[in-house]
């Protein structure tokens, strides 16, 4: 007999639906499958074989985040299809900074109402993640929630696993005075300090489709322009160089993120005028009047992740950064300093 309950519909969860959203889904999935997956969905829980080649002392990595409020910017657009691959940015991009390579991804999408067409569009998104950072989407929990938010919203949060040989765990304890921090480069705000951005816009649906000649597009477009996924640059670099630790340039900007990776009494001394700045920051600062300590504090400024290399690597991770497909640059190296970052 097929899952029916009018009882629970006439609650406001429909059963059916999330039937239906599955289905949709399905070919999304499909993409991210990689040969360690046992599973399909549907089952009570995800199977993933993982391949120990050249791994001797295997050590899971995992991490969890969601896309916070910059969901709200997708609700007034009614676009759906990109905050999955925030999400699964948000997750991969933290547990590649000790080295690990993200192996499998699932999501959790908690609705008002379940919008089967609009849940799929979401889960495409996740999917296109994943397959930007070469993980497989092997499980994942659609929940209807009525009462508990408005129909039209929903959250969506994220978790992935991943593996690192436990001799090439990232050793931030080996960096020195001298050693050069390079940043990589930023597609925009990503998926933090949105609480700030609405505020700063007064964010509307008439605002977000008002085109921004210094943006090139419209303020809507910029703003919900997908956190980049930093896994096969950061992959190829630890195959090419000896990277000593690297930094996710997420909430709390370079004042918080950076001294995470960084030992006792070295400090990130960062030349200002070689931050290339986005223009969205500039325009979030100016027509916020934010003082631009507050903005380094808050925002990645242009910079989605940070590493640090010897000297000598320089030039050599630059490269490698490069022909992986993203853009890098020298910000600044490190110093005997306990003030975690300069910027001057």
């Amino acid at each position: 007999m097929k899952s029916f309950s009018e009882s629970y519909k006439e609650a406001g969860v429909d059963v059916t639906a999330g039937y239906k959203a599955v289905e949709l889904m399905k070919a999304h999935v499909a993409r991210t499958a990689t040969s360690g997956v046992l599973s399909g969905i549907g089952g009570f829980g995800g199977l993933f074989e993982l391949d120990m080649t050249g791994i001797s002392k295997p050590v899971l990595v995992s991490g969890t985040d969601g896309v916070g409020t910059k969901i709200k910017i997708a609700f007034l657009l009614d676009k759906h299809d990109t905050v999955g691959i925030d999400c699964v940015a948000m997750c991969v991009n933290d547990v590649i900074c000790c080295g690990a390579k993200p192996q499998f991804f699932l999501d959790y999408i908690a609705c008002g109402k379940n919008y089967p067409e609009k849940i799929a569009q979401i889960v495409a998104g996740v999917a296109e993640g994943c397959v930007q950072a070469e993980c497989a989407l092997i499980g994942g929990e659609t929940a209807e929630h009525p009462g508990l938010m408005p129909e039209e919203e929903y959250d969506l949060a994220g978790f992935t696993v991943g593996v690192v040989d436990k001799d090439k765990i990232l050793k931030p304890d080996t960096q020195k005075a001298g050693d050069i921090m390079i940043g990589i480069k930023s597609s925009g705000v990503h998926s933090n300090g949105f609480s700030l951005v609405r505020k700063v816009f007064s964010v509307t649906e008439q605002n977000l489709a008002r085109h921004q000649s210094d943006l090139g597009t419209t303020l809507g477009e910029c703003l919900l322009t997908p956190t980049r996924i930093y896994v096969k640059a950061i992959m190829k670099l630890i195959d090419t160089v000896n990277v000593k630790s690297i930094s996710h340039i997420t909430g709390g900007g370079f004042y918080e993120n950076i001294p995470r990776s960084l030992p006792k009494g070295l400090s990130a001394k960062i030349e200002r005028n070689a931050v290339q700045v986005l223009p969205i920051f500039e325009l979030i600062a100016k027509t916020g009047h934010i003082p631009e300590r507050d903005m380094f504090n808050t925002f990645n400024m242009g910079v989605g992740m940070t590493v640090v290399v010897d000297e000598n690597d320089a030039d050599k991770a630059i490269e490698a950064i490069k022909a992986a497909g993203e853009d890098a640059y020298v910000l600044g190296e490190l110093v005997e300093s306990d003030e975690g970052v300069i910027i001057a």
